[in-house]
């Protein structure tokens, strides 16, 4: 297959990789049928060692309702060192999410260690992002334009809102390499699940463990809604607190 085209935006060597490691259709829905899902994702992560839980009041959502579950296309912005003021005159950006959107395929969670503060996202961005078929995107950092992400429909999760632009003050060094969100190291290909509650980062090569042991804890949990629709005593309901037990 033919290199993907690339926009020149970055240096090619600031790509790491080119294309990201993606999961089988039955994973996504597997997630997907999950009830409470970072709930019960990050109970099972508890469970199996992983720390990779981000809770929604740090970085909040800006379509309440939204459930998002793809693997992770990263992005890292720092700050220029020149003053804003000359790249403003100049029209010079740094910024490459459009990069990203170029590698992107269907199903994607562009996943961006930015900076607070300033807007490392906005409106045409997320736009880009939605034809391309991206899914979400998770922002440590700033975003703004969220009337226009929401008009299409395209959920993001951030750090703050403003209006203050990136483009003469951030610069981005890396795709599809390593990023920290909320002190959560994320690869390119871990799949990030999120909802109301937050955000959940979780290791490639734990994916399938994570669901399963999620699906029995889910499986657990429904059994207790019957048992209080039932009617069962809350002294009875006490003694079934662990009938999900971990067994290793």
């Amino acid at each position: 297959m033919a290199e993907k085209q690339l926009t020149g935006k970055v240096p090619r060597e600031a790509i790491v990789m080119l294309a990201i490691p993606r999961y089988a259709p039955e994973i996504i829905e597997g997630y997907r049928n999950l009830s409470d899902l970072t709930g019960t994702v990050s109970d099972a992560m508890d469970e199996l060692g992983l720390a990779g839980a981000v809770p929604g009041s740090v970085l909040k959502p800006t379509l309440p309702g939204s459930k998002t579950i793809g693997p992770a296309l990263t992005l890292r912005n720092i700050e220029q060192r020149e003053q804003p003021y000359k790249g403003a005159q100049n029209r010079t950006s740094r910024m490459a999410e459009i990069e990203a959107h170029n590698l992107a395929q269907a199903g994607d969670v562009l996943v961006i260690e930015g900076i607070d503060g300033i807007s490392n996202m906005g409106g045409i961005s997320a736009t880009i992002a939605k034809r391309q078929g991206e899914i979400a995107a998770i922002v440590d950092g700033g975003i703004r334009d969220v009337e226009q992400s929401r008009s299409i429909g395209f959920p993001l999760w951030s750090r703050s809102i403003s209006s203050i632009t990136g483009k003469w003050r951030l610069q981005t060094v890396a795709i599809n390499g390593p990023v920290r969100i909320a002190g959560v190291q994320v690869n390119p290909g871990d799949l990030v699940v999120a909802d109301d509650g937050g955000i959940c980062f979780i290791p490639r090569d734990m994916v399938e463990a994570v669901l399963k042991r999620a699906r029995e804890i889910s499986e657990g949990e429904a059994r207790r809604y019957a048992d209080i629709a039932a009617g069962v005593s809350v002294p009875e309901l006490a003694k079934k607190t662990h009938v999900y037990k971990f067994e290793r």
